[in-house]
């Protein structure tokens, strides 16, 4: 059975602002911390390289690949653990609520023999970085939207 785990936030900027941030994968590194390094392209059946940094972990690097993304929308993707035994699908989602505002959805289901033993096991790391992404994904929107208007 499957494993999601996943943090929301209400950020206060139109879906093309969100989106502009998100959609810089290189420029991840600048504000994310639970990605320090980012490269890819943002293209299905791409591969990304990402040095993930979980709170009290080391740093290593994965290569998810992209399952499916849409502009101001969503970006998917896959990243299969300890030869196949565990899977994720990583999310990241902009749902647009009305002209200056939405609700950005952060999250990961874990499938697999193996996949919702280790949902549980990094759980309250895996939340407080997307929480802590959340955060800073909204001011960073919220702030570059103030200086547009």
């Amino acid at each position: 059975m499957a494993v999601k785990l996943e943090r929301r936030i209400g950020i206060q900027a139109p879906d093309e602002v969100v989106w502009e941030i998100l959609s810089d994968i290189s420029g991840w590194g600048d504000w994310t911390g639970i990605y320090p390094a980012a490269q890819g392209e943002i293209r299905i059946g791409n591969r990304w390289i990402l040095e993930l940094a979980l709170p009290g972990e080391s740093s290593r690097t994965i290569n998810p690949v992209i399952l499916d993304w849409a502009p101001y929308d969503h970006i998917h993707w896959r990243h299969d653990m300890l030869r196949g035994w565990a899977r994720t699908v990583r999310y990241l989602e902009i749902e647009k609520m009305g002209e200056e505002n939405v609700i950005f959805s952060n999250g990961e289901i874990f499938d697999g023999l193996l996949g919702p033993t280790i949902a549980r096991r990094m759980r309250r790391k895996l939340l407080d970085g997307f929480e802590a992404m959340n955060d800073v994904l909204k001011a960073r929107s919220e702030a570059l939207w103030a200086d547009r208007k």
